[in-house]
């Protein structure tokens, strides 16, 4: 569908270098009241916040967790899936504060979010803490004697939890929730890693007397119940009816200025992607906008920074990786405040922290997967119609979306495959199990029959 884009940007859409424009519809959300047997302080705390009803899929979360099952939820981005999942651990902690959750980020932003969301609901009896390499050693121990959330990563629970099982023994024995957000990442050998790891958790609960459900979160994908039991080496409930209201979006493919058509060169995307996002800031427009790399997010930051106001410049911001803790969070938190109007980042920023409400998105090349861009595109229009640019390298997939816009536009999301029983990946986990506790026969329900 192709429409009438919106005044804000539509002089820049005007341009030469527009190779494709379309609009996404609106697409109004489904609802239904809270469930009957919600604990009153947890819908109380949810009407605190201007929440009074559920998404049909939150709903349909809560049943599947209800029914005593492990679950995944896999909706678009800003579709609700953080309330999906906290909305089961809340109404638990509110009726037995001495349980125990486990949060898994891919990203210690993604925690520290996810804290601050917990903290937001004020439930009294819910007490969330991170657990992650940035923890000072003092707060290590209090988190595992107070914390009745705790929020952590896969490789700290590899490295800092399942060997020392032995001083998180109460979390172990009480844990009844394993929330694995952003599960989608969790591909290839990486994801393979994670799910040995899973596994093990599984194990050690289990050793303590105690059977976890296990709730997903993820993207949009292919294969929402294979990933889900690839991880956990059990069965989910998959829940991928996305029923959160959606507002308009102009999609824009823009190409790069043709310099020699006989070389097939041109004009560089760097350059051109800090032409759109200077143009979109000095409008007030708030932009994000992803590169593939740390030098190409510092190259376009100072190349937007010199084309703009210098009262425009001093609201623009690089994001990547290298950061101190404290850096990170104040560009989360300045993000969060509206105080910036432009940050250029990697992939960093490609999942779902909350950072506010953005207007635009703009994606420097083709990231590889549709379910990439589709969660860089899905970082602006959350609440208000929202402009999604796909900025073309000389790459010669970009090039090709450039000439055939429908066979991106209309092309299904990709399925995360990973393969847990991969030799090279699972001898050192059965090493691992075997320095966590004795191995033996039973164990092949949880770590599987390899």
């Amino acid at each position: 569908m192709v429409a009438t884009v919106a005044p804000a940007w539509w002089e820049i859409l005007a341009a030469e270098e527009l190779a494709h424009v379309t609009v996404e519809p609106p697409r109004p959300g489904r609802s239904e009241p809270f469930p009957d047997d919600l604990d009153p302080r947890v819908a109380s705390a949810l009407i605190a916040q201007g929440i009074t009803a559920l998404y049909v899929h939150q709903a349909e979360t809560w049943e599947a967790i209800r029914a005593g099952g492990n679950a995944i939820v896999t909706t678009s981005t800003a579709s609700g899936k953080s309330l999906a999942f906290n909305l089961p651990v809340l109404d638990l902690l509110a009726r037995e504060p001495k349980s125990r959750a486990l949060y898994l980020y891919p990203t210690k932003a993604l925690a520290q979010d996810q804290t601050r969301a917990l903290q937001a609901f004020g439930v009294r009896g819910v007490k969330p803490a991170i657990y992650d390499g940035d923890t000072e050693s003092e707060r290590r121990w209090q988190t595992r004697k107070w914390a009745n959330v705790i929020l952590t990563n896969p490789d700290m629970l590899h490295v800092g939890v399942l060997p020392h099982h032995d001083r998180w023994g109460d979390v172990l024995a009480n844990l009844r929730f394993v929330v694995v957000d952003e599960a989608h990442v969790y591909r290839g050998v990486f994801g393979s890693h994670v799910g040995n790891v899973l596994r093990r958790l599984r194990r050690l609960a289990r050793a303590y007397d105690s059977e976890p459900q296990f709730v997903l979160a993820s993207a949009t994908i292919a294969n929402p119940a294979q990933l889900a039991e690839s991880l956990l080496g059990e069965p989910a409930t998959v829940i991928d009816s996305d029923t959160a209201p959606a507002p308009e979006r102009t999609i824009a493919l823009w190409n790069p200025e043709l310099i020699d058509a006989e070389l097939g060169v041109r004009a560089s995307s760097l350059g051109d992607a800090s032409r759109v996002l200077a143009d979109l800031v000095s409008r007030g427009l708030r932009t994000i906008c992803f590169a593939k790399s740390r030098k190409a997010v510092e190259l376009i930051h100072r190349f937007t920074s010199d084309r703009v106001e210098p009262a425009v410049a001093a609201r623009l911001t690089p994001y990547r990786a290298g950061y101190t803790p404290a850096q990170r969070r104040g560009i989360e938190q300045r993000l969060v405040d509206g105080e910036l109007l432009g940050v250029t980042a990697t992939d960093a920023l490609e999942l779902g922290i909350d950072i506010g409400s953005l207007d635009c998105a703009i994606s420097v090349g083709f990231p590889g997967t549709v379910s990439s861009l589709r969660q860089q595109w899905g970082r602006a229009g959350r609440r208000s119609p929202g402009l999604a640019v796909l900025v073309a390298s000389e790459d010669a997939l970009d090039q090709y979306f450039m000439r055939e816009p429908e066979t991106l536009l209309t092309r299904t999301v990709e399925a995360a495959i990973l393969d847990h029983a991969n030799p090279r990946v699972l001898d050192g986990h059965v090493l691992s199990a075997a320095f966590e506790g004795p191995i033996d026969a039973k164990d092949s329900e949880t770590l599987g029959p390899e």
